[in-house]
């Protein structure tokens, strides 16, 4: 779960005036210590964590009938049981959410590194300071930096959080606050775990996928009347299918649409996390300063397909509930 994005297409409509300047925060972050964690604000999961799972449940059953037909395949081979490797496999799940896997999946998939000595003098206070404002255990999370030029921020798997070198180099305290408050909160409201699991069980489905598709394109073309004869089976059989199914064979088709819009639901749910955390403001203002310095890098407007698979909602809905927040704040 990524906190930034590509800036807006020039085309879209002027941003409203009292958007256009934020009011300045603080830049000082007052530090506390002695805070109580409160064990059931450290884990959960909200309706856009439970909706992922449940888009992507389809994608699991295809794994599961894949692994299934490999562990009969193992078991005819070997003489094992079929439920041994299938079992294995739906345990496996649980791994990749322990400290050395985590620590893989940073270092070699994500390409993060750990925080240098001067980081780290920056980045812990601040960090220890969101989490005991969220009460949570700010020891129960992994810090790792990123090496880049952007302003952004990742929270992954179930204790990954990180920024860029970027990031710590140039905001503030309370700025670097309001961004790790966002990633922290794509942990606590159950973002982060669920998009790992997704992909993770869906993995042998879609290597399967890949490799049908691979060997379809090394068959030789048919000729015009075979293609024309397959053409006409395939859509007797799609017919049938649709009518059998009252048209739910189609809903994969809306999957990655449906996806990208529990995404960005996501994305200002973690908003709203950081701005109950107190960090409105300075998420705000990073927002903000991001958003100008990016918005000439494009120069031709998205498409509406293009937008609709977007897994992050246009900045102007995000700065638009953040001063929501503050004005209902200062009533």
């Amino acid at each position: 779960m990524s906190l930034f994005y590509d800036p807006e297409a020039p085309g879209d409509p002027p941003m409203p005036e009292k958007l256009r300047k934020p009011a300045e925060p603080q830049d000082e972050l007052p530090l506390r210590t002695g805070r109580v964690h409160i064990p059931a604000r450290q884990r959960g999961m909200d309706l856009t964590a439970i909706g992922h799972l449940a888009l992507h449940l389809p994608h699991g059953l295809a794994s599961t009938a894949v692994v299934f037909a490999l562990s009969c395949l193992v078991g005819i081979v070997t003489g094992l049981a079929w439920w041994v490797p299938l079992g294995c496999w739906a345990l496996s799940g649980v791994l990749v959410f322990s400290r050395p896997c985590e620590r893989l999946l940073a270092r070699w998939l994500l390409r993060l590194r750990y925080p240098a000595p001067e980081e780290e003098r920056k980045l812990r206070p601040v960090w220890r300071e969101v989490a005991g404002r969220a009460g949570v255990d700010a020891n129960g999370y992994q810090l790792w930096v990123e090496e880049s030029e952007e302003i952004n921020a990742l929270a992954a798997a179930g204790h990954i959080v990180s920024v860029t070198s970027h990031s710590l180099a140039t905001l503030t305290p309370a700025q670097l606050g309001g961004v790790l408050a966002h990633e922290l909160g794509h942990h606590t409201r159950g973002h982060a775990w669920a998009s790992l699991l997704s992909l993770w069980y869906a993995l042998p489905a879609r290597l399967t996928r890949r490799l049908v598709l691979w060997l379809a394109s090394r068959v030789e073309r048919p000729s015009g009347s075979a293609a024309v004869l397959s053409a006409v089976v395939a859509g007797v059989v799609l017919l049938v299918l649709a009518t059998a199914t009252y048209g739910l064979i189609f809903l994969p088709l809306a999957t990655p649409y449906l996806v990208a819009a529990v995404s960005r639901r996501a994305e200002l749910r973690a908003d709203e996390h950081a701005a109950g955390l107190g960090f409105a403001a300075h998420l705000l203002a990073v927002l903000h300063a991001e958003h100008h310095r990016q918005q000439t890098r494009r120069t031709t407007p998205d498409a509406v397909m293009v937008r609709l698979l977007d897994s992050r909602p246009d900045v102007h809905t995000r700065m638009h509930r953040l001063q929501a927040h503050l004005d209902r704040g200062r009533r």
